[in-house]
């Protein structure tokens, strides 16, 4: 499910991951004859997931591989996925049902399906035909690398159990799968070729080749019929036009698409800047002016064809970060939307209830006004990536509720949530003396909780506010500044009364916001080391610092003291985040770890480990929901808190903990308990805890409760009607041959008049195991019948005295369970049956007497304890019941 799984945590799980739809793998179009609608399939990672092309909604994600997608096909029915040196076979979207293994040796990087064949091709030149229902091999092609290295495959239509084969030397070949022959050799064009698309014409198919060039060539005639050729390198994909006009599209490694008439030979139109990297896909609904399209940008978009020129339109798309956030924070009192701010450069909200309600703030411009000049590059005109930012809801439907940092800029930028563009202040450094010059950079930023005003700590210790409806400077703290050096956080409190701000001079500064005046305690707190962050929460007044010597520091607000000091991380702290209570602090480090600290006992309750570090994290405001960012990963990981929907039982870890390495699984997904718990769950509870305790039976009571009155639930239960004597007897039963067939009768075993309780009791050693073992398996009326065969007159004795032996070693065994002080309930019910049967025997022989005396006063002892605990705890009850406190 997921691409950074949770091993380890009992407090979050991993639930699924937002903003991953496509990635440098091309996409596969497929058509639902029943549905009548158009699906298409994208890999991601080691999962792959499937969209309706009429809305770009997300259908199914199908279940991990054992590593990430190298390739994709599919047919009518199934979806063929390559992982290293194996191929999968999903069926629904989502469950494997044939795998394809032990054919090659390297990693396949191609696959076609042809009806019911799967041609696969690796690196090593080796390509191996599938029967796909049968999962066997049945062809075996070589070829050298170095001559001819399979570079593309395609189906000529109309060409049965054929296939067409390109090399990276430019060479092209036609081969029959059916008989193994090879049918013709195209010299090629001096160049590697990328793609191979049918054209609508028969027998024409669209060569693209790495240096740029696109050939139609007729490959019955082994003539080039046109020849075009783009500038943005080498070719990536091909798609023909079939609902009228004849267009191909063809598109770049530079994000970029062009559009060409077939007929009049020429260029018709460009579509600049459709990715911003590579085209992966690009394919033509059939009878349809729509193009979908998908690149390793993260991005899956459908165009429309309806302007005059053939110009595209953007219809709809769905799409994430092309490069990794690097700052992700919820939005919002609702915990629904997450906004992420990506070294794309692009400023986006993710929804963690549905992907409709996704938007995109899209990407900062230096000057819009510049951007109409001509000649003017693409990239000049796009601001750097933002390291930072602030939002607030309160007052974002009257003006601008974001303000973002960018990476090395002076000035920081507005954001209009709801309009979804960038705001129209710049708000520049306030500089007293214009004289002096020195690079200025922003540092740390922080909205008030009214959104009016915005605080934004440089790089030279300067900490201004401004006004957001204005832009205007409204002052700034220190005289001159704040801080020696950068300031590295800024935060306001809840009713916009003081000002924390923090520097690379490792001191922590209150003002008073209005006054702009100093408002240190007494005793300030002392900081080891230089403070890299801080984080406030505005309800309880705690502060929270990460200090480079990888401490966490909890600082109450209103004493001014430091109230708690967490250790354990061994890498970089690069977030925190509070709960929505402000009981827990999260935060996340280098060292790949996730960690929870209970404030209240000063404590780290939970800890789990990621695969790759995570640079961001953010806790829900109703604390449903943590989302995190990672490291070279696009996607946003929601982990759901275990606490919100069931008990969890958190206990105190050791500041040195480190979890287990290891995955868990489902996101997505969801995740692993930790090893205590894990081992807690196949542990079984003692049968008995203390001698001194009595401990009742584990049997349901249905196998105990009614034998002293067993008789007469036999006698309710009679049938109302006698039995009938069946028609027929079976033909099944054994019949022994003769001039008069009869049935064979079963015979009776050795000692059948014994019973079973004497067969399992060892009258020489005494032990009791194997026959309570065997009566607690049983159910009543069998108990009672095996109670009834311990009678002296039924010779279930072999040598039967005055009194049974058995009897009497049944009652030694009620002893020793009385002794033991186990099973009480259960001997008090065997007790009264066997008295119940066996009274008049058991009172004329001395032995048993003997031993019904002993067990009387086993039973007075325990009596005469239990009523002790019970008057104890029942006067215990009726106080708190009745006292008045």
């Amino acid at each position: 499910m997921l691409a950074h799984e949770v091993t380890g945590s009992s407090l979050f799980s991993g639930f699924r991951a937002l903003g991953l739809y496509s990635n440098h793998l091309p996409h596969v179009l497929r058509y639902h004859a029943r549905h009548r609608e158009f699906y298409v399939t994208t890999a991601v990672g080691n999962r792959f997931h499937t969209y309706n092309v009429k809305k770009l909604g997300i259908i199914a994600v199908s279940n991990a591989l054992p590593g990430d997608i190298s390739c994709l096909a599919a047919d009518r029915m199934l979806v063929f996925a390559a992982v290293g040196r194996d191929v999968y076979a999903f069926a629904r979207n989502k469950e494997i049902v044939h795998h394809y293994s032990h054919a090659h040796a390297s990693d396949v990087h191609l696959l076609l399906v042809l009806g019911d064949t799967l041609v696969s091709a690796d690196h090593d030149g080796l390509l191996v035909v599938w029967d796909v229902p049968t999962q066997e091999e049945y062809l075996r092609l070589t070829f050298d690398p170095a001559t001819f290295d399979l570079s593309a495959l395609a189906h000529p239509s109309t060409y049965l159990n054929k296939v067409l084969l390109g090399s990276s030397q430019g060479a092209l070949q036609l081969w029959n799968l059916k008989t193994n022959k090879l049918l013709y050799t195209f010299q090629g064009w001096s160049s590697g070729v990328t793609a191979l698309q049918q054209s609508p014409a028969v027998d024409v198919m669209g060569v693209g080749l790495s240096s740029g060039r696109i050939l139609l060539h007729d490959i019955r005639a082994d003539k080039t019929l046109m020849s075009f050729s783009q500038d943005w390198g080498p070719v990536t994909t091909l798609s023909f036009r079939t609902d009228g006009p004849p267009i191909m599209a063809a598109g770049g490694p530079g994000g970029h698409m062009a559009f060409w008439d077939l007929e009049s030979r020429r260029l018709v139109t460009q579509l600049r800047h459709a990715h911003r990297s590579a085209v992966a896909g690009a394919t033509f609904l059939p009878s349809q002016q729509l193009l979908l399209t998908n690149g390793a940008d993260n991005a899956l978009k459908v165009w429309v064809f309806e302007q005059e020129g053939g110009v595209a339109r953007l219809l709809r798309s769905r799409q994430g970060h092309s490069a990794p956030p690097t700052t992700i924070r919820h939005h919002g009192n609702a915990g629904r939307d997450i906004l992420s701010a990506g070294q794309d450069g692009t400023l986006q909200s993710f929804s963690s209830v549905h992907e409709r309600f996704n938007k995109s703030l899209g990407h900062g411009s230096a000057n819009k006004k510049m951007t109409k000049k001509k000649g003017l590059k693409f990239e000049e005109i796009l601001l750097p990536p933002i390291t930072c930012f602030s939002s607030e809801s309160a007052r974002e439907g009257d003006w601008d509720g974001v303000v973002a940092l960018h990476r090395g800029e002076a000035a920081a930028r507005t954001w209009n949530y709801q309009r979804c563009t960038m705001g129209k202040h710049r708000l520049a450094p306030f500089i007293k003396n214009k004289k002096k010059s020195f690079f200025l950079c922003n540092y740390a930023v922080d909205i008030t909780s009214c959104g009016n005003f915005v605080l934004i700590g440089w790089s030279s210790g300067h900490l201004d506010v401004y006004n957001l409806q204005s832009g205007i400077h409204r002052g700034h703290y220190g005289n001159p500044t704040a801080h020696v050096g950068a300031v590295r956080g800024v935060c306001v409190d809840g009713l916009n009364q003081r000002v924390f701000s923090v520097g690379a001079d490792c001191l922590l500064r209150a003002w008073r916001f209005k006054t702009r005046s100093h408002d240190d305690p007494a005793h300030p707190p002392k900081l080891d080391s230089a403070p890299s962050m801080l984080r406030l929460h505005r309800d309880s007044g705690m502060l929270a610092l990460a200090l480079d010597d990888l401490t966490l520091v909890v600082i109450d607000t209103e004493t001014g003291r430091v109230v708690r000091k967490f250790l354990g991380h061994s890498g970089k702290i690069n977030d925190l985040t509070f709960s929505p209570d402000g009981r827990w602090l999260i935060s996340a480090s280098m060292d790949c770890t996730i960690r929870t600290w209970d404030l209240p006992s000063g404590c780290m309750v939970d800890c789990f480990l990621c695969e790759t570090a995570a640079v961001s994290v953010s806790l829900s405001p109703i604390g449903d929901f943590l989302s995190s960012a990672h490291v070279d990963s696009l996607g946003i990981y929601l982990w759901s808190n275990k606490s919100i929907y069931s008990l969890v039982s958190l206990r105190p870890l050791p500041a040195d903990y480190q979890p287990v390495t290891g995955h868990g699984e489902s996101c997505v997904t969801l995740g692993d308990e930790d090893e205590d718990q894990m081992a807690s769950a196949c542990w079984d509870s003692q049968e008995q805890l203390e001698r001194h305790l009595v401990t009742m039976t584990s049997l349901p009571e249905s196998r105990w409760r009614n034998l002293f009155n067993l008789d007469v639930v036999k006698r309710r239960n009679q049938p109302q009607q006698p039995p009938q004597r069946p028609a027929a007897a079976p033909y099944f039963l054994p019949t022994v041959s003769g001039l008069q067939p009869s049935f064979q009768t079963p015979e009776a075993p050795v000692n059948q008049v014994l019973s079973y309780y004497y067969h399992s009791w060892n009258i020489v050693t005494a032990s009791y195991v194997a026959p309570l073992a065997l009566l607690k398996s049983l159910g009543p009326s069998a108990v009672d019948l095996e109670l009834r065969g311990l009678s002296p007159d039924l010779g279930s004795s072999p040598q039967p005295s005055s009194a049974s032996q058995l009897l009497v070693a049944f009652l030694q065994m009620l002893e020793a369970m009385l002794e033991e002080r186990r099973d009480f309930d259960l001997a008090q019910a065997y007790l009264a049956l066997l008295l119940k049967l066996y009274l008049r025997p058991l009172s004329a022989d001395p032995l048993a007497v003997a031993t019904l005396q002993r067990l009387l006063g086993r039973l007075e002892t325990i009596w005469a304890e239990l009523r002790v605990s019970f008057d104890q705890s029942l006067c215990l009850l009726t106080y708190t019941k009745t006292a008045l406190l």
